[in-house]
């Protein structure tokens, strides 16, 4: 009885101090060629872009941003094409952005 009182309290104690999990979500956004020069700043990994990807993070009600890229056309499973025939327009054609945002 002594033995198992004390295994409990082991592995409660062991339970209690592990770190929490941090909440974290990866959100997959189409780069916007609107002139801002945003969309290059976060697919580059440039610092001008950690503002935005917190600013991103931030407005979904996360706390911060802990990464941002660029994806390759590989990297995205199902990609939606325009129609036949559609002509591709812009330097972010077919682009997309990671952003982890976490809480």
């Amino acid at each position: 009885m002594r033995f198992s009182c004390v295994l409990l309290a082991c592995l409660l104690s062991a339970i209690v101090s592990l770190p929490a999990a941090a909440d974290s979500r990866v959100f997959v956004i189409a780069a916007q060629d609107d002139g801002y020069g945003i969309d290059q700043c976060l697919a580059n990994g440039d610092r001008c872009g950690a503002p935005a990807a917190r600013a991103y993070c931030r407005s979904r009600e996360f706390t911060d941003a802990s990464a941002y890229r660029a994806l390759d056309a590989a990297e995205i499973t199902a990609t939606a094409t325009g129609p036949a025939g559609a002509a591709c327009r812009g330097t972010s054609c077919g682009r997309a952005i990671a952003i982890t945002c976490m809480r």
